[in-house]
């Protein structure tokens, strides 16, 4: 014994570094176990909805699976297999998982799906907005959006999730407490921004759309990376060298909130036959175009126009609130006039939220919007943290359009804060 004490007592070097390497392997270890126990509990409980009985005559339930493998640098399919695959396989579900290859393939997948009884999406913003966008491009898509979805958290921004379920610092969890959420079919319904330019087809998204100097910076974080935790501020700060301040001129057209109409009783799209559906497409395709549906006049709508450092047009969906008898969507005009100091601490606080309104910001609310941008406008938009060209935009909400699988216990937190 005191021959080991005088050698690490002479070697108190080497034996530090050992004992710190020690220490860490021990706690790395110690958090592997704790997510196996995490695993192990989900499938339990996973396996008690697939050991239910069902009638001899009623089909299991299909679930359709949109995976993007790319998600989470890469990780993502990695994630699925281990922690939401094994719960979704034991819960008794008709599981077909379908893996997207490549950027904006998920939309066209959609166009060829065939009748599913859930839809599940395991992946980030960026697959969400694809299945979706995808979803309502659909000819049958007053059928088809009625279908019950599902959101797997597995890329890096994950929006929809602060929504649908408990913050939790473990990945393993947060991913599994999801993938249960689907399976216990409390749902919430969600709005959805119609994003439409003069001649492309529109894109939808849950979040909503950014355009402005602060989202151009957080595109060029990832290239501070040397830099660690202060990369953000770094992309923040570098972006001040440009013309100062920094002004986004254009014209807004906007029509106020609308009525929420009452809520209709749930019920299960019934399909129909396959000689009714080709008869459908057959008549849709050959038809002449129908008229176009009466505009609203001109005169009604709001007239503004605006000089701003950024713009944010986005849904109520991150402050849910189930019982608001009105549907409308929140526009932010940013004012041009903050300093570089106040842009740099700013662009931080908007990388956790990015449509945070803040003070002194022009706050407009409405259920539809005509953006026109001048003439020869460079830059991009942020539809649900996907890039796309700035051009001129009409923005329509669909409001409660889609219902979202969510945590019943963040079900139950919405409908007290509303009493309260």
């Amino acid at each position: 014994m005191a021959k080991v004490l005088a050698a690490l007592r002479n070697h108190w070097k080497k034996s530090t570094f050992g004992a710190c390497l020690l220490g860490w392997g021990g706690h790395w270890l110690y958090g592997k176990h704790c997510d196996n126990l995490l695993r192990r509990a989900a499938c339990q409980e996973a396996q008690a909805f697939g050991n239910q009985l069902i009638p001899a005559t009623m089909p299991l339930k299909k679930a359709t699976v949109f995976l993007n493998p790319a998600a989470c640098k890469g990780k993502a399919g990695n994630l699925f297999e281990k922690n939401a695959a094994p719960i979704l396989h034991l819960s008794g579900l008709d599981v077909t998982v379908v893996k997207t290859d490549y950027e904006g393939q998920a939309k066209k997948l959609l166009e060829l799906m065939e009748n599913t009884d859930l839809i599940i999406i395991a992946g980030g913003d960026g697959t969400v907005q694809e299945v979706i966008t995808g979803l309502l491009r659909r000819a049958d898509e007053a059928t088809f959006s009625k279908i019950p979805i599902g959101f797997i958290p597995l890329g890096k921004t994950c929006t929809l999730s602060h929504t649908l379920y408990p913050e939790s610092t473990n990945q393993v969890q947060h991913i599994t407490n999801a993938t249960l959420a689907i399976l216990k079919g409390e749902t919430v319904p969600l709005d959805v921004l119609q994003i439409k330019g003069e001649k492309e087809q529109p894109v939808f998204a849950v979040s909503g759309l950014r355009w402005g100097s602060y989202r151009d910076a957080e595109v060029k974080i990832s290239k501070y990376w040397y830099l660690g935790p202060l990369k953000t501020k770094a992309a923040h700060f570098f972006s001040t060298f440009k013309e100062w301040p920094q002004k986004h001129q254009a014209a807004l057209m906007y029509l106020g909130p609308t009525e929420r109409p009452p809520e209709e009783p749930e019920e299960k799209p019934c399909r129909p036959p396959l000689y009714v559906r080709l008869y459908r497409r057959l008549r849709s395709f050959w038809s002449c175009p129908k008229g176009l549906p009466q505009e609203v006049a001109l005169e009604d709508w709001e007239k503004l126009k605006l000089s701003t450092i950024e713009l944010s047009i986005a849904t109520r969906n991150r402050h849910l609130d189930l019982t608001r008898t009105e549907d409308f969507m929140d526009i932010c005009i940013e004012a041009e006039s903050v300093s570089k100091g106040q842009f740099v601490y700013r662009g931080s606080q908007k990388v956790c939220d990015p449509h945070m309104c803040p003070e002194g910001s022009q706050r407009i609310q409405a259920s539809r919007c005509i953006l026109q941008l001048p003439e020869g406008t460079e830059g991009s938009f942020g539809i649900d943290n996907e890039e796309y060209e700035a051009m001129p935009v009409e923005v329509k909400l669909l409001p409660r359009k889609l219902r979202f699988f969510c945590d019943p216990r963040m079900r139950e937190q919405m409908l007290q804060a509303a009493v309260q």
